[in-house]
């Protein structure tokens, strides 16, 4: 799945739009990487994402294409004390 989709479907980000600026923009690695938003996310995947001053730290534990909103914290599990805000 495309890294932008899957930071919506699980989201870590809102918008896709927004996870499609950032990824572009240089602020997402995939295992220590940086990626583009076209990348593709496999399970297993550490995630680092620059919000600002703030790196939330995610690993990918399952990917679906549509989750339900009280369902979508299961697709990641945080890292290391990493928070959203």
């Amino acid at each position: 799945m495309r890294l932008d989709k899957y930071l919506k479907v699980s989201r870590l980000i809102k918008r896709r739009t927004i996870a499609k600026e950032i990824c572009d923009g240089g602020k997402v690695k995939i295992n220590g990487k940086v990626a583009k938003a076209s990348s593709d996310v496999k399970v297993g995947d550490r995630l680092e994402i620059g919000f600002g001053q703030k790196q939330l730290c995610a690993e990918v534990l399952e990917i679906k294409e549509t989750v339900r909103a009280d369902e979508a914290k299961n697709l990641y599990k945080l890292i290391s004390g990493s928070e959203i805000e």
